[in-house]
């Protein structure tokens, strides 16, 4: 599996391009502002044909370039309906005042012309990969992971999976929730239900930031241990 990264943009948004092989389609995961140009790169580098863009979420660092990708390649672009109202007015999960100053002028934004939606356990079939959608709400309402199966081989690492994890999961920390469509105890419940439950050898690959995993996150993650060390991963997860 190829898996290629780059942070795009004034906010260092790590965009994705994923393939089963040099010389395969590919699918590219969070394209972010100024993300384009590295897509392309990587794209001519190793000979990858395009065939979906996936979003994490509807923020606009990270799909600043979703349309102009999509329509590039002619690829579906796959977001929740949580989120897809913020394809076509990404300002409404910022502040007016926020995107005045991290923005400045006036900018347009269209849907891809081809937008698919996700559902929560979905199984996406793209590019010769499989990934499970889960939905993850609390950074935004319509926030999923992606998990893809990761090849053993008696040479490499001892992985059974890699999630993309979009603002959910950080190296060491994990979303904010206050902006519009946040949830702290919407958050809280996505890590017990969704990141909690996972083998310590799923590699995260997250929105920004180092890559880590999920042991480690959870023998260190300040917010994974709060949940664990006071039991309220328990009770989240019951709905209590």
């Amino acid at each position: 599996m190829l898996i290629a990264a780059f942070p795009a943009g004034p906010w260092g948004t790590n965009c994705y391009v994923a393939a089963t092989a040099p010389g395969a389609e590919c699918v590219v995961i969070d394209p972010g502002k100024d993300a384009a140009a590295g897509v392309a790169e990587v794209v001519r580098e190793h000979r990858l044909k395009p065939v979906a863009v996936l979003l994490t979420h509807g923020h606009i660092d990270h799909m600043w370039s979703v349309t102009p990708v999509a329509g590039t390649y002619d690829a579906t672009a796959w977001i929740h309906p949580g989120d897809r109202h913020l394809l076509a007015d990404p300002m409404a999960g910022i502040s007016r005042e926020s995107a005045a100053m991290l923005l400045g002028g006036d900018y347009e934004f269209t849907e891809p012309d081809d937008v698919a939606e996700l559902s929560d356990g979905a199984r996406l079939e793209l590019a010769g990969l499989s990934f499970v959608v889960d939905h993850t709400p609390g950074h935004t309402e319509g926030s999923v992971t992606f998990r893809t199966p990761w090849e053993q081989t008696p040479e490499g690492p001892d992985i059974s999976e890699v999630m993309f994890s979009g603002d959910l999961l950080f190296q060491g920390s994990i979303g904010r929730t206050d902006l519009p469509g946040g949830d702290h105890a919407a958050m809280l419940r996505s890590l017990a239900t969704k990141v909690l439950p996972l083998a310590d050898d799923v590699v995260v690959l997250p929105g920004h930031g180092e890559q880590t995993s999920i042991g480690r996150e959870r023998a260190t993650n300040p917010f994974l241990l709060d949940l664990l060390d006071s039991g309220d991963a328990g009770r989240v997860t019951r709905g209590l």
